[in-house]
């Protein structure tokens, strides 16, 4: 039984749809990239998962049991969370304050504060300063404290790379290197394919809402995953 299962999910935005009849795997402690050009649904994917948007009850299951449509604070409870596209910190509020406000749902496990400061020391020399002061980096190092602060089983990413330095990306992904070598299952959203396949197992290429090529990431042809990306 995968850990995460979607079966012909589909999502909308109004009266437009944005995911069609999507199938998805995820195993335990497995790590899977999810890549695709703008617009390809890889963003709504990870939304749907995390409860910030409606689907039905059976699309989505989470260890065996439907969770497709549960509010997002409901989805946080059983062990999902999202580190959102663009940070989405509380600006005027500290970095630990933002670092507490991720653990409010009580999940017990081992990501404490101290040990969130353990991955990040930058984040720990800075906890009194309010968000907004720090470095888009720093940013985003807090964004993923927070969401380990609710001790999921399943961390789902949203462009961790976007608008950063590649020496503080390469940073950052050798910490995901951490917190799925201690047993974290990771869903990483990507527009940059190479760095995508390097972390991940497995990857799921979506176009148009819809999954193009599905494969493992070792050994398969590049050429192949870049016709699918761009639908040619």
């Amino acid at each position: 039984m995968s850990l995460v299962r979607t079966r012909g999910l589909c999502a909308f935005y109004g009266d437009f749809q944005a995911l069609f009849d999507l199938e998805l795997t995820v195993e335990d402690g497995e790590t899977v990239a999810v890549i695709g050009a703008n617009g390809a649904g890889k963003t709504t994917l990870l939304r749907t998962i995390a409860g910030a948007l409606r689907c039905e009850r059976a699309m989505i299951e989470f260890d065996g049991a439907a969770i497709g449509g549960l509010p997002a604070h409901e989805i946080v409870r059983r062990g999902i969370a999202m580190v959102p596209e663009g940070r989405k910190l509380f600006p005027s509020l500290t970095v630990e304050e933002n670092l507490l406000i991720g653990g409010y749902c009580g999940r017990a496990g081992a990501w404490t504060l101290a040990r969130v400061y353990e991955l990040f020391p930058m984040l720990a020399e800075r906890r009194s300063v309010p968000a907004h002061a720090l470095s888009g980096g720093q940013q985003q190092m807090a964004a993923i404290g927070r969401a380990l602060m609710s001790n999921p089983r399943v961390l789902l990413c949203d462009e961790l790379s976007l608008g950063l330095a590649p020496l503080v990306i390469r940073d950052i992904y050798q910490r995901l290197g951490t917190i799925s070598g201690e047993g974290t299952t990771l869903v990483i959203v990507e527009q940059d394919i190479n760095r995508a396949l390097d972390a991940a197992a497995r990857f799921y290429c979506l176009q148009e809402g819809r999954v193009a090529l599905s494969a493992p990431c070792r050994g398969f042809a590049r050429d192949t995953i870049t016709r699918a990306y761009f639908g040619l």
